[in-house]
């Protein structure tokens, strides 16, 4: 019989079950509906939350889509459609590429043109160098395999512009994009403006249950819409993802700049005791990354143990490197590592690399 997981008392981890149980998420809920709140219809809990987030975003329209996978594949295809065109460009780490197991090409033939190094931000010239005609290019606010990297503002309307002028279409994935605005600093229709589709996550930042949201022009959304039908996602009584989202829209963008600026904190700390290494160095969003000088199994295996004793989780996932003697792991500042000291942290970091057993080799 298999052990069970032990359980998580406090976590850095910001999707960690300790403050995302189904008691504490229904209450929540419940806070927001009272007897006469419709499952459905204009005043029911989806069209709200897609009103809401369409006046947000500065959008015509918005529509609910139960995965953000179904609203990234649907927007492209309808640029894809519009245009005529089969090719997007997105960067090599797009979570369209990394982690839908290349839906844009076995769902809707479209084909990605992967832009830019792997380990860098997009560019101009990179984009400038594509030398094909698009429908699409994506961006990433922030690029999260790359430790929460952004562009700058000037950077970011540059190569919008550059695309827009070919006749694509600029697509944002926003699934993180109260972080990003916690950069910016600019009102979130202000950067939706440069886009012309954006998909937000309804459970990443917003810490909802499931589900995503896509914000367009009217005309552009009702072509969604047909598109969400066929691929299975009109779902009915959608009502409970939709209000568990609303639980956190109206606090999560006043909260962001005391996340980033831990996130700031405690990547100082880990620097500066020289043992691992945050990257970027200071972090653009509350989202960076930690490297640690020891191989990916030697680190789950510490970081197993380090739960089972303590209760304590320092991660979700740890990252391999191309030096197999390194490692790295996501944080992502929210309600849970705002528990924890920039020293804690660090002292944390040490008990892992004390666990952690040097990778072995074997004999020649």
């Amino acid at each position: 019989m298999l052990d069970a997981t032990p359980p998580v008392h406090r976590s850095l981890f910001l999707h960690a079950p300790i403050r995302r149980g189904p008691r504490v998420v229904l209450q929540q809920m419940l806070a927001l509906v009272d007897d006469d709140t419709p499952a459905d219809g204009s005043d029911g809990p989806v069209a709200v939350l897609e009103r809401r987030l369409a006046n947000l975003l500065g959008k015509e329209s918005a529509l609910f889509f139960p995965s953000g996978t179904m609203a990234q594949q649907t927007a492209l295809r309808v640029h894809a459609d519009r245009r005529g065109r089969r090719t997007f460009a997105a960067h090599p780490y797009s979570h369209l590429e990394v982690w839908e197991e290349q839906g844009y090409n076995a769902v809707h033939g479209l084909r990605l043109r992967r832009t830019g190094d792997p380990n860098e931000l997009i560019t101009t010239a990179d984009l400038a160098a594509i030398g094909e005609p698009l429908a699409a290019a994506v961006w990433e606010l922030p690029q999260r395999d790359l430790g929460g990297l952004l562009p700058t503002w000037d950077d970011l309307r540059e190569q919008v512009s550059l695309v827009r002028a070919t006749g694509a279409a600029a697509h944002l994935d926003g699934a993180r994009l109260w972080e990003a605005q916690s950069y910016y600093r600019r009102p979130f229709d202000e950067i939706a403006a440069l886009f012309d589709t954006v998909y937000v996550s309804l459970y990443k930042s917003l810490q909802g249950v499931r589900g995503a949201v896509l914000a367009a022009d009217t005309a552009t959304i009702d072509v969604a819409r047909v598109w969400r039908q066929r691929l299975g996602g009109g779902i009915r009584d959608a009502w409970p993802l939709a209000l568990a989202a609303l639980v956190h829209l109206d606090t999560l963008a006043d909260l962001m700049p005391a996340y980033r600026d831990h996130a700031i904190a405690i990547a100082a700390a880990v620097n500066a005791d020289g043992a691992a290494r945050a990257h970027p160095d200071p972090p653009q969003t509350p989202l960076f990354h930690i490297h640690l000088p020891a191989d990916r199994r030697s680190v789950d295996q510490a970081g197993d143990a380090l739960l089972a004793e303590t209760g304590i989780q320092l991660w979700g996932r740890v990252r391999s490197s191309p030096d197999p003697g390194r490692c790295s792991f996501e944080v992502s500042v929210g309600e849970n590592a705002m528990d924890f000291t920039p020293d804690e942290v660090v002292a944390l970091i040490h008990q892992v690399l004390d666990r952690a057993t040097p990778r072995s080799h074997p004999r020649e």
